[in-house]
């Protein structure tokens, strides 16, 4: 599903919105009054080429139009999804919003990216909006928070999921809705330990980053503690550390007063802990690490990892002419080396990919293997002919040598997006029993299917390189 997003307001929040959905093949149409805006969401979505993409094991859509408006009638026209992104003033919102009242289509989802205001406030002039709450970097993190009318948010949830996020529809109407209640409370906490000297912004960074931060972002909070109860579960936890709730160790209910001397103090303490890196190197650097994290929640199915897993299902492998193709993808920033290209292990692992593709084609996927049959491999050379760098579009066509009996002969073309060979693996696997750990045939709808991928490729030449060994000079 795509179609036109318009996007009201382009700061931070607005920006990673306008990224969201562009590089997921939807035409974006922007309106923020700021002679720098163009500018600033230009950098937005530039971070997020250079992070969204990695996330996947498969190409996104191809980018829609990113088109720039000076009047909000312009910008609206025609569009399925309207997110206003203004600074938190509800008079503000209620402008746009009695505007919008007037210009919007019919069909258009129309959200709020506020954190902290109630649909019945922002639509209390009249209007339709939901709350569409995100999480900054937009184009990276799959959280929105939803609030509203039953039929509207359940709208807003199904464009949102075909878009890489994950809709979480709030139960009830309440300030600051969910997430951000948490945040709240964390910080006042925060801003005491920084007032009273207990602790520097730095080491509250520590204490996060270093402990529970690592444990919430799989688990959450109640899963975490269900843990900490052990083999007696939630019960026993809350019977155990329950009590403590009652002991005076923390103020949140109370707000430290915002002093010039307690702004300065803060301030200052940040500007030591991270004054050394821009703000652009430390987006790069907080993207670099969420692509990496989410990236391994996907082997698990955990958390973020599930929403990208489910999204990148419904993303389409391109038709082959020839030879099916088994990855297409954007390379990583984290596959490249100290060279400043795609390190060895990174071909080795989209090759891997590829076998593991091919499989998926020939029936041998999930379901085969738990059943107790798979392929093991036995033999595998690579051949390094050219480079590839981040960022850069990796293609892996497959093409099978033999696939008679126990046998499955690959030979995988890597290649970037323009076809340029970068590098070929050719492969040796070998149908195994898992229950035996023994070599055996292959059922017969495998290997009917080895079947017609071997006289669908017989006719094909052997690829260069193919059988070469170690060493021996090209030609």
């Amino acid at each position: 599903m795509t179609g036109k997003a318009s996007i009201i307001g382009g700061g931070v929040i607005g920006g990673g919105w306008a990224a969201r959905f562009l590089l997921n093949g939807w035409d974006v149409a922007v309106f923020d009054p700021d002679p720098e805006a163009e500018r600033k969401i230009g950098e937005v979505i530039a971070n997020a080429r250079r992070s969204l993409p990695s996330l996947y094991d498969r190409h996104l859509p191809s980018e829609g139009s990113l088109t720039f408006h000076d009047t909000l009638e312009a910008t609206v026209e025609g569009a399925d999804w309207i997110q206003e992104s203004v600074p938190e003033r509800l008079d503000l919102k209620h402008k746009v919003y009695a505007d919008l009242n007037r210009l919007a289509p019919e069909k258009a989802v129309i959200g709020s990216s506020t954190s902290g205001f109630k649909p019945s406030e922002l639509n209390a002039q009249g209007g339709r909006a939901v709350v569409a709450h995100p999480f900054n970097p937009v184009y990276l993190l799959p959280l929105v928070e939803l609030v509203g009318e039953a039929s509207e948010t359940a709208r807003a949830a199904e464009v949102l999921r075909t878009i890489g996020m994950f809709p979480l529809t709030v139960r009830k109407e309440i300030d600051a809705h969910i997430a951000d209640r948490f945040l709240e409370a964390v910080w006042r906490e925060a801003l005491w330990l920084v007032k009273d000297g207990v602790a520097t912004t730095e080491e509250i960074d520590e204490a996060i980053r270093m402990g529970f931060g690592l444990r919430w972002a799989q688990m959450g909070l109640f899963e975490t503690y269900r843990i900490a109860g052990g083999e007696a579960g939630m019960k026993h936890f809350m019977a155990q550390f329950g009590p403590c709730l009652t002991w005076p160790w923390t103020k949140l209910m109370d707000v430290p007063e915002f002093t010039d001397e307690l702004v300065d103090l803060i301030a200052g303490q940040s500007d030591d802990q991270s004054g050394h890196r821009s703000i652009r190197e430390l987006e790069r650097l907080r993207d670099d690490n969420l692509v990496g994290m989410m990236r391994a929640l996907k082997k698990s199915g955990s958390g973020a990892g599930g929403v990208i897993t489910a999204h990148e299902a419904s993303l389409p492998m391109p038709e082959a002419v020839e030879l099916p193709v088994t990855v297409d993808r954007q390379i990583p920033q984290t596959w490249t080396d100290y060279n400043g290209h795609m390190n060895e292990t990174h071909y080795l692992e989209a090759a891997s990919a590829a076998t593991d593709r091919f499989m998926e084609l020939i029936g041998a996927d999930a379901d085969y293997i738990a059943s107790g049959k798979s392929y093991f491999t036995a033999e595998t050379h690579i051949r390094n002919l050219d480079e590839l760098k981040a960022g850069e579009r990796l293609i892996v066509r497959t093409q099978l040598l033999s696939g008679a009996g126990k046998k499955m002969h690959l030979f995988h073309f890597i290649e970037d997006g323009d076809g340029k060979l970068a590098a070929t693996m050719e492969t040796l696997q070998i149908h195994v029993d898992l229950n035996s750990r023994s070599t055996c045939e292959p059922e017969p709808d495998v290997a009917a299917k080895l079947a017609d991928f071997t006289k669908a490729h017989e006719a094909l030449p052997m690829p260069e390189g193919a059988g070469r060994f170690v060493g021996q000079k090209r030609g």
